[in-house]
C-alpha cells in the first residue's frame, strides 16, 4: 500500500468518499467442488466491536448459535497508520483479544498471509479458513448470509430454523438494503469523511432523507421490525449504525441536524427494542470500543484523540423512566425527557463507555 493510499486517508480528490470494494468473496458450501465445505471449527471470525460492518456478523453468529463453531479473535479498539492491531502482551482491554490462531500483531499480517501481494485496506470482518489458511470472504454482507444458512446442518433447534431472509421478504429485504446501505450505513461515513463543505453537505441531507424514510416505514410497519413481525437481515444491517448514532456520528461525523432520541421515536423504539430484548444485539455492541475507536483512530477528524462522554445513557430505557446521571460531583436529571411522570428511575455513575 502507497503512502498516497496510507489506510488513513479516506476522501477522494473532490472530497467524496468512496467506500473500497471487498476482494474475497468466496461462499461456505457443500456443494460439488465447493473449495470450502461445511465443517465445524474449520473457520474463524475476525472481527472489531467498534466496526460496524463487522458488528452485523457477530449479530448473525450470535442469533444463529455459531460461537461454538466459528471463533473468533477481537481487534483493539484503535486503528493507526498500520491498521487493526491485537492487544500486546500483558495488555488488558475488555472484548479485545489476541489472534489466537497466530500469534500475529496486526490484521495486515493476516491479509499478507493469505496474499503477499495485497494492496488494498485491511478491513473487517475476515472469515478464515484453517486447513488452507486463506481468506474465505471479507465483504460482510456475504458473510452475514453466510452465517445465516450455510452452517444450518450443523446446528438443530429454533437456531436452524432461524431464517433472517424468508423468500417471501427477500424482494423487499433487498430493497431497503440498498437504501439503507447508501443512505444511512454508508451515509455517515460519506459526511464524515467529506473534505469539501458541498460534499459533506450534500450527504448529510440524504443521510436524513434517508432517516426519515425509515422513520415512516417503522411507524407503518404492523409489528416491532422494520418488515412487521419478523425479525430480519435488514433490520441487522440498520441496527448498527443507528446504535452508534447518537453516540458518535452526530459528533464526530458532524451528523447533527439531529439525533435518534430526540427527533425519531419510531426508530428510537425499535433501537431499543433490540438493544435491551434480544441478548445477540446487546452482548456484541460494545461502546468503550465504538466511541474510543472513531476519536482515537480518525486523527484527521479528532486530531487530539478526545471521545466524548455523553449522551448518556447510550440506549436509553425502554420502560422510559426517569434518568439520572452522576459524574463526579455533579448529577443531572430527566436525561429522558419521554420519562417524565413514570416513576421508574434510572441512576448512573459514569465509569468507562460502556452499556
Amino acid at each position: 500500500m502507497s503512502s498516497k493510499e496510507a489506510i488513513t486517508n479516506w476522501a477522494s480528490k473532490d472530497g467524496q468518499f468512496r467506500r473500497q470494494q471487498s476482494k474475497f468473496r468466496n461462499a461456505v458450501s457443500n456443494e460439488q467442488g465447493s473449495r470450502f465445505p461445511v465443517e465445524k471449527d474449520r473457520y474463524h471470525l475476525y472481527v472489531s466491536y467498534a466496526c460496524p460492518w463487522a458488528h452485523r456478523t457477530l449479530i448473525v453468529r450470535a442469533l444463529k448459535g455459531l460461537e461454538e463453531i466459528i471463533p473468533v479473535s477481537v481487534v483493539h479498539y484503535e486503528m493507526l497508520e498500520k491498521g487493526w492491531r491485537f492487544v500486546e502482551e500483558g495488555e488488558t482491554v475488555n472484548g479485545a483479544t489476541k489472534d489466537h490462531l497466530y500469534g500475529l500483531s496486526h490484521l495486515r499480517d493476516l491479509y499478507f498471509k493469505a496474499d503477499k501481494e495485497y494492496d488494498q485496506r485491511f478491513t473487517v470482518p475476515v472469515l478464515w479458513d484453517k486447513k488452507q489458511e486463506t481468506i474465505v470472504n471479507n465483504e460482510s454482507s456475504e458473510i452475514m448470509r453466510l452465517f445465516n444458512s450455510a452452517f444450518d446442518e450443523l446446528l438443530d433447534g429454533e437456531q436452524k430454523k432461524l431464517n433472517l431472509l424468508p423468500e417471501a421478504l427477500l424482494k423487499d429485504i433487498d430493497e431497503i438494503n440498498a437504501w439503507v446501505y447508501d443512505g444511512i450505513n454508508n451515509g455517515v461515513y460519506k459526511t464524515g469523511f467529506a473534505t469539501t463543505q458541498d460534499a459533506y453537505e450534500s450527504n448529510l441531507i440524504a443521510l436524513f432523507d434517508a432517516l426519515n424514510r425509515v422513520e415512516t416505514l417503522l411507524a407503518e410497519s404492523k409489528g416491532a421490525y422494520l418488515l412487521g413481525d419478523q425479525l430480519t437481515e435488514a433490520d441487522i444491517r440498520l441496527y448498527v449504525t443507528i446504535v452508534r448514532f447518537d453516540p458518535v456520528y452526530v459528533q464526530h461525523f458532524k451528523c447533527n441536524l439531529g439525533n435518534i432520541r430526540h427527533n425519531y421515536p419510531h426508530i428510537n423504539k425499535w433501537l431499543k427494542n433490540l438493544y435491551w430484548n434480544n441478548p445477540a444485539f446487546k452482548t456484541t455492541t460494545e461502546f468503550e470500543h465504538i466511541k474510543k475507536h472513531y476519536n482515537l483512530s480518525h486523527k484527521q477528524i479528532s486530531p487530539y484523540s478526545l471521545y466524548v462522554l455523553g449522551p448518556l445513557p447510550h440506549v436509553e430505557p425502554e420502560d422510559d423512566g426517569e434518568v439520572i446521571l452522576k459524574i463526579g460531583n455533579v448529577t443531572l436529571n430527566n436525561l429522558n425527557p419521554a420519562g417524565e411522570g413514570n416513576d421508574k428511575r434510572h441512576v448512573l455513575k459514569h465509569q468507562e463507555p460502556s452499556a
